[in-house]
């Protein structure tokens, strides 16, 4: 039988689950809060209501413990998480957990409280901290292979590390951690003592910082809801201020030069670079295209699938990032004429593999007919970029889009049509992102009604 108790404006709701070993009483704790407006008799329904729901949820094992530990909880909450979960938010929320249950995970989650979200959020902010640090070996790593006669196989074996990143490193470069702590591994020495850390300057973000805030913050809430918190700390806590970052994009005359360049290069790169710039498109969007997702006759393109790489599912297609991002936008001629140009290499492509190409309907392919690799893509557009870094400035894939919708804002596309055609939520993100262009676009026009309303011989009149 629960039993209810009144606290302040709301019904603490209690519940026992029967004797530890000791003799002692297991208690378990709900919180319901009327809504405002409810009358007496209202109340006494629905918490009557909640104390059967909650009694069969104890009766059945659905309440957890409150003096559960956070790592143990938030093990649980990926689990009831996963299915809902997008794969690659999954995947971004798993590599920020190990960090966070090395902080906190060994707590309570009944005992977290802000000054210890604070103190986590501190240390991240410190030097060194950051996953690319990079490790550079004290010593001569081939010399001292070659004197205990550890041969590269038995290291890459003993320390689970690829014998080309063991190879590296005896050729004095530079490696990751987990290269260094397995080779410290493989040697049976602390990694202290094997390798010393370099561009331990380089902090984690603020924008980084937030995002292990949320995660944290996302899983206490849900302690709430199930009934093990009472409250959830992170609404205690001031999280980083993130400052605003203006994105890198091209001006009208970079953008000339860029597709100038791009005209001596493969028909793939060429194409698929040219056209993130005609059509703002995000990269896994682009990547994402089938041919019967785009109508030349109308010249028009539906945007309704996302092309995503994670190591342990490989290339896969999500959905695209949200509701909006579904969407028919008009295509540039210029694009649309690129495309036919590229279908035609396509197919002369797919007639030189014969029996090695890989049938599907997706535009942007390998030479082999095969989805291509979101980040090959990547890193071709970065090595290009820094072999013309006399021409153009050091931009990123992504810049593309930011240029895009820069260029159609001082062009004076409205507001409401570049959000549409970017798929953001609403115009507030478009605002947010792009207000140097708005401000921009705001002054021209000022500048305009200047020279349309004002007669010649009245300006510049103080």
């Amino acid at each position: 039988m629960a039993t209810i108790r009144k606290r302040n404006n709301s019904y603490q709701i209690g519940v026992s689950c029967g004797y530890d070993i000791n003799g002692k009483q297991i208690m378990r704790y709900m919180t319901y809060t009327p809504e405002p407006g409810m009358t007496a008799k209202q109340i006494k329904k629905e918490l009557d209501r909640q104390a059967v729901l909650f009694e069969e949820s104890c009766t059945t094992g659905q309440v957890m413990e409150s003096n559960i530990k956070f790592a143990d909880f938030s093990k649980e909450w990926m689990k009831h998480k996963k299915a809902e979960l997008r794969p690659k938010t999954y995947a971004t929320y798993d590599n920020l957990l190990p960090r966070i249950n090395a902080a906190i995970g060994h707590m309570r989650i009944d005992r977290i409280q802000p000054q210890h979200l604070l103190s986590f959020y501190e240390n991240l902010a410190e030097g060194g901290i950051r996953n690319d640090t990079k490790y550079k070996c004290r010593f001569d790593l081939g010399a001292y292979m070659k004197e205990h006669k550890l041969s590269k196989a038995g290291m890459s074996r003993s320390g689970k590390i690829a014998e080309s990143n063991i190879l590296s490193v005896t050729k004095g470069n530079n490696c990751a951690h987990k290269t260094a702590v397995g080779i410290a591994a493989a040697l049976n020495m602390p990694l202290q003592d094997v390798f010393t850390p370099v561009n331990t300057e380089k902090r984690l973000s603020a924008k980084t910082i937030l995002h292990y805030h949320r995660l944290i913050s996302s899983i206490l809430s849900t302690a709430v809801e199930w009934g093990i918190l009472f409250a959830n700390p992170c609404e205690r806590v001031k999280p980083p201020r993130v400052e605003h970052i203006e994105p890198k994009y091209l001006d009208e005359i970079q953008a000339a030069i860029l597709l100038d360049l791009l005209e001596s290069e493969d028909m793939l790169y060429k194409t698929a670079i040219r056209f993130l710039l005609f059509t703002g498109l995000r990269r896994g969007e682009a990547l994402g295209l089938n041919w019967s997702d785009i109508n030349f006759d109308n010249r028009t393109m539906q945007v309704c699938r996302s092309s995503l790489y994670l190591p342990d599912k490989g290339i896969f297609e999500d959905d695209t990032k949200n509701r909006t991002s579904n969407r028919v936008i008009k295509l540039p001629l210029t694009a649309i004429n690129d495309l036919k140009q590229y279908r035609t290499y396509q197919r002369q492509n797919r007639l030189i593999m014969g029996d090695r190409w890989q049938e599907s309907d997706r535009i942007f392919t390998t030479v082999e007919g095969a989805p291509l690799h979101p980040d090959t893509l990547s890193r071709w557009f970065s090595k290009f970029i820094k072999a013309h870094s006399d021409k153009l400035p050091p931009i990123t894939l992504h810049s593309l889009r930011h240029t895009n919708a820069t260029l159609q804002i001082a062009g004076g596309v409205p507001i409401t049509t570049v959000s549409k055609r970017l798929g953001h939520a609403d115009t507030t993100t478009t605002g947010k992102i792009y207000a140097h262009a708005i401000k921009s676009a705001d002054e021209a026009a000022a500048e305009t009604l200047e020279n349309i309303l004002t007669p010649t011989q009245n300006r510049n009149v103080s």
